[in-house]
């Protein structure tokens, strides 16, 4: 299963962590809930990055269950609040299509230090 989870902090967005593995297919055929949800995550991570010169720091290990990491370092613009609007929107609309056999994911409100 494909767990994501999404940190806000004082209602800003600070990371989401993506990984494990839908198994919706078998080992080594194509998998589309994997491979839908990677595209909406890395593509979020690179329009972040690329078109929005957000200040991120980003991780992953496809040997460690597709472990994917984004945190901001900055707090984020509203463009980027609005991206990670949308990466939820479509994370959403994959696990009502699939359910959460597949891929579950959480938004949790982390407290200040």
């Amino acid at each position: 299963m494909i767990r994501v989870v999404i940190s806000k902090e004082d209602g800003a967005y600070r990371s989401f962590i993506c990984s494990g593995h839908a198994q919706y297919a078998p080992e080594g055929t194509e998998d589309i809930v994997c491979a839908g949800v990677s595209a909406i995550v890395i593509n979020t991570i690179n329009c972040l990055m690329d078109l929005l010169d957000e200040k991120i720091g980003v991780d992953y290990d496809e040997d460690e269950g597709g472990l994917i990491t984004c945190v901001f370092t900055a707090p984020p613009s509203d463009k980027a609040s609005f991206l990670i609007d949308c990466m939820v929107h479509g994370l959403k609309w994959i696990m009502a299509q699939y359910g959460e056999r597949y891929l579950t994911f959480e938004i949790e409100e982390v407290g200040t230090c």
